[in-house]
Order: structure tokens, then sequence, then C-alpha cells
């Protein structure tokens, strides 16, 4: 488990029932299958079509705040490329979005998750 996930869980059992708590939900969600992308032991492109799809299913059924069900949605598409650029770019995309919807705390854990995916896109790039 990353630390991202880690910091995205602590909130998720500090948040009462409800929106706020769906959307963390979904955002620790995102990020796990996000995190999956990146070295050292990326997931395959099977398994990350697997993952994609059972993602999907279970985001439609939760009741998120509607800015973060838009981002959501963006990031989803931006994850489905399965390449650490798109997990960055997804990730960071998430950050003003959680701050307005969640709180502070996810936004920071989306932010050092993004920053991790976008050092593995840079180390990626130079290999």
């Amino acid at each position: 488990m990353t630390e991202a996930e880690r910091q995205l869980i602590a909130a998720l059992a500090a948040e009462a029932r409800g929106p706020r708590r769906n959307g963390l939900f979904a955002l620790w969600l995102l990020t796990r299958t996000a995190e999956a992308l990146l070295p050292p032991d990326p997931v395959t492109p099977r398994g990350h079509r697997r993952r994609m799809e059972l993602l999907q299913r279970r985001l439609a059924s939760l009741s998120v705040p509607a800015p973060l069900r838009r981002a959501l949605s963006a990031a989803l598409r931006q994850v489905g490329e399965g390449s650490p650029q798109g997990t960055a770019l997804a990730l960071y995309q998430l950050v003003a979005p959680a701050r307005e919807t969640v709180g502070e705390r996810a936004a920071a854990a989306l932010a050092a998750a993004a920053a991790r995916a976008r050092q593995a896109a840079i180390d990626g790039g130079h290999r």
C-alpha cells in the first residue's frame, strides 16, 4: 500500500457516511488503480483492463459531489491509457476538485501520488 492510499484510508475512516465519504472512497479506488501502473511492479496490461472495468462499475454506483464526479470521469479516461504520464495527469487534475469537495487531506494525498507518478514517467523516459 502506498502512502497516498494510507492517507486516503485514514481520511475515509474519519469521515461520517454520506457523499464526502463516498468521494473519499472513490478517490481511494482510483488512486489504487492508478498507482498499480507504477514501478517497481506495474500491473500487466490485461490486469489493468480488468481493474478499469471493475473500477468503472463500482464508481457508477457511488453518490459523490458533482465536481468530483466530473473530475473522476476525466481521470478514468487518463488512467485508462495505462501509462505513468496519464496517471500523473489524472491525479494532478483531481487535486483541486478533491480539495473543494472532500478536503485538504485528500488533496495532499493526491498531489503526492501525482508527483510520484510524474517521477515514474520521467524515470521511464530515460531508460
